[in-house]
């Protein structure tokens, strides 16, 4: 009966025994049982699920650009233009001296990528926390020090998980809430969307917070 907001900064989770130990977690039992006080613990909502995060990660390294990217189109519904023919792909290890987010910064400076990246990256930025499967982190694989400071478009500062969550819920609720409705409406209808839609998926919209 509550607000379909709290998928996105829920205070609990379901863990049984090897969960709990790669989430960190101190767990009285190995069965499956419910765990309060998650954002206590540097997760909370969907976003802090390793699942969410290693199902948007690169084969042995995070990837904040498929993470944004993710977050941007899949879960706020924006439209981003594809990626320009030619883009180099990035190396699985970034080079020595340089942090993975540095990488990515060097990549994402030309000025042909910077307008989306400059919309995707920060949110990629916020979840570096978390390594490619999804487990706390505060380094890097190179042993450098993560940081998860971000910079949105709408020049709203954010930092971790915590900090994109809150801006999701607070700011960008409603953008979440409609491409939910999306979602929800088109797998109920077995078909896609339509214009003619709208004013259903309005008064979804307001169901649902």
């Amino acid at each position: 009966n509550g607000s379909v907001l709290s998928l996105l900064d829920a205070d609990h989770t379901f863990v049984n025994g090897p969960l709990a130990n790669h989430y960190g977690l101190e767990l009285n039992g190995k069965e499956w049982q419910r765990f309060d006080g998650l954002r206590a613990q540097g997760r909370g909502g969907i976003l802090g699920f390793a699942s969410t995060l290693a199902k948007q990660s690169g084969a042995s390294r995070t990837s904040p650009i498929l993470r944004g990217n993710w977050l941007s189109e899949v879960v706020l519904g924006e439209k981003l233009p594809r990626p320009p023919k030619g883009v180099p792909i990035l190396p699985e290890e970034a080079p020595q001296g340089l942090t993975e987010r540095q990488l990515i910064e060097r990549h994402s400076s030309d000025a042909k990528c910077a307008a989306c990246h400059q919309r995707i990256d920060p949110f990629g930025f916020a979840l570096e926390g978390f390594d490619a499967i999804g487990r706390a982190r505060t380094n890097d694989t190179s042993g450098l020090a993560i940081d998860t400071r971000a910079k949105l478009p709408d020049g709203v500062a954010i930092e971790g998980l915590a900090g994109l969550r809150s801006y999701l819920v607070n700011t960008r609720g409603d953008d979440f809430l409609r491409q939910f409705s999306r979602k929800l409406l088109g797998y109920a209808l077995g078909r896609s969307v339509q214009l003619s839609d709208t004013p259903l998926i309005g008064s979804m919209l307001t169901r649902l917070k």
